[in-house]
């Protein structure tokens, strides 16, 4: 297997992942519930696997293997690495029922945000 069908796949590991994350976050969130110790480890993986997502794509960037639409496919994959990070700024690590909210809409919009790579990416 190519680094770039790993890179794919990975693609689509976080599509499932962030969508199945965001399914709970709004789960948590309706029935009037913070961030628990394991929501907080889901994050945690979640953003382990978009910044190895992202050290593959600059990888294969380097070594000469460029997605068609350059640009756009890099700050979508900037912007997946800074979400949560910047979510968790935002709040400053509160975890009250609010905060769950702003977790479950970042990780839909990073949903969007890895559909859109994987179509730029080609």
């Amino acid at each position: 297997m190519s680094l770039v069908e790993i890179h794919g796949r990975l693609a689509n590991t976080s599509l499932i992942f962030f969508l199945v994350m965001a399914m709970w976050g709004f789960w948590r969130f309706f029935r009037h519930q913070g961030l628990g110790a394991s929501f907080w480890g889901a994050l945690v993986i979640a953003e382990i696997l978009i910044v190895v997502q992202g050290g593959l794509g600059t990888y294969l960037w380097i070594s000469g293997l460029r997605p068609l639409r350059g640009f756009i496919h890099i700050l979508y994959g900037v912007v997946s690495v800074l979400a949560i990070p910047l979510v968790y700024s935002y709040t400053k690590g509160r975890q009250e029922r609010p905060e769950m909210l702003l977790y479950a809409v970042a990780l839909l919009i990073m949903v969007g945000l890895v559909l859109r790579s994987m179509v730029t990416g080609g």
